[in-house]
């Protein structure tokens, strides 16, 4: 006999809506997705764009493969308690910084653009000092 499984509340759920920390509901189950949000081919701003709210709609708009459908399987953590999803959806603001998609650091990206024009600028000189000598 398989145990009953975790109920949720919405509250609970809406709350994991984070990269590192993503959770959605999909026909009345909760799915934890944080292990997936690399690996998803929508990428993961389609993941967390599905939460805080009952994503059931978004899933079957996509059209997903019986393989997609076959793979949630494993992120199941529980079911939702329906009487406290919202009927309709208040917008929240993603908490998540901009989308950096080879995940550097944005200092590393400002100094960059910095250097290279400055290397470009030192290399053009030094082409111009070599080639006005002879």
């Amino acid at each position: 006999m398989t145990p009953d499984p975790k109920v949720h509340l919405f509250e609970e759920v809406a709350g994991h809506n984070k990269h590192k920390d993503c959770w959605i509901i999909i026909n009345g189950k909760v799915y934890d997705v944080t292990p997936f949000m690399e690996d998803h081919p929508g990428g993961d701003e389609v993941l967390l764009s599905a939460t805080g709210k009952d994503a059931t709609d978004d899933f079957e708009d996509v059209g997903h493969s019986d393989s997609a459908r076959e793979m949630m399987h494993k992120y199941v953590i529980g079911v939702i308690d329906m009487s406290t999803v919202p009927r309709k959806r208040t917008y929240i603001l993603p908490q998540e910084a901009k989308y950096n998609p080879d995940k550097t650091p944005e200092f590393v990206i400002k100094i960059l653009q910095f250097l290279v024009p400055l290397l470009l600028l030192g290399l053009a000189f030094a082409v111009r000092l070599y080639t006005k000598e002879k």
